[in-house]
């Protein structure tokens, strides 16, 4: 037994080091954010799950015992999860901050404060930590499915602009952690929805290496010198260094489409004086 608790205090003290970083992954995303002044594709939905689900996590610790550590990470949570939302609303268009205070309204004040007050009235002693922690066990794997939002943007787009790579890998290693915290403690609630929170990782891992590899094959396909007789006209405002990959694969497309349709027009107006100079010599 005791030996069971030393591998669950380091698996959790893992656990806090692995979800710090995980914590901290977003930062070059918002720096993104911060020197475009502009969220662009990037969503809000994540960063509101994962602040709903830290404060459940403080809650759920709080009516069991030995969990010290869940307390420690998911107060981090709380802390740098309102700074990236709060960051994310100075920026974000009109239309995104609407949606983002409602969803805010919604899961933060409204879910959170219904959950309290029925787990307060309603349930008494083991109770109430069992239906807290499967509350918690469910919005831990919307946590992890959440970011399904993006990796349907990637399948769609066909580019990894907007799916972060650290942190899908830092999130499945935070999953191991977490899983192996959950295992020796015998606590469900938390062990069960790390499996999830694995695949899901791994299945972004993949589809990163996957879509990367088709932009960069892209781009080395219509390579820039194909392009030395065209004209690109952009924004006064915005330089090519500025614009997507997506945006550069577009005008690389763009370009070889009006080359092909000025090569079909020029074939075609040479097939039309060919009868003519026949008719004027009959």
């Amino acid at each position: 037994m005791a030996i069971s608790g030393h591998w669950a205090f380091a698996f959790g003290v893992l656990g806090n080091i692995v979800s710090f970083i995980v914590f901290l992954s977003p930062l070059p995303t918002f720096y993104k954010i911060y020197k475009k002044k502009s969220t662009e594709g990037y969503q809000s939905i994540p960063y509101v799950i994962a602040l709903f689900s830290s404060m459940l996590w403080i809650y759920y610790a709080f009516l069991k015992t030995n969990t010290t550590l869940l307390i420690t990470i998911n107060s981090f949570g709380v802390f740098i999860e309102t700074i990236y939302v709060g960051f994310y609303l100075f920026y974000a268009p009109k239309k995104a901050r609407i949606q983002t205070v409602k969803m805010l309204l919604l899961t933060v004040v409204g879910g959170f404060g219904a959950i309290i007050l029925i787990a307060q009235f309603l349930f008494k002693g083991v109770a109430r930590g069992q239906v807290v922690g499967w509350v918690c066990l469910v919005f831990s794997l919307c946590v992890f499915v959440a970011p399904l939002c993006i990796v349907r943007k990637v399948i769609k787009t066909k580019s990894v602009e907007y799916m972060p790579l650290l942190l899908s890998v830092f999130l499945t290693l935070s999953a191991v952690m977490w899983f192996f915290y959950g295992l020796l403690l015998k606590d469900i609630n938390i062990a069960a929805p790390n499996i999830l929170g694995f695949i899901f990782g791994i299945l972004q891992i993949v589809l990163y290496v996957i879509y990367n590899k088709k932009e960069k094959h892209i781009l080395k396909e219509h390579n820039l010198p194909e392009l030395q007789n065209h004209v690109i006209i952009l924004d006064d405002n915005k330089k090519l260094s500025e614009l997507t990959e997506e945006q550069k694969i577009d005008i690389m497309k763009l370009s070889k489409l009006v080359s092909s349709l000025h090569e079909n027009a020029s074939a075609a107006a040479k097939e039309e004086k060919l009868p003519k100079l026949q008719s004027v010599q009959a």
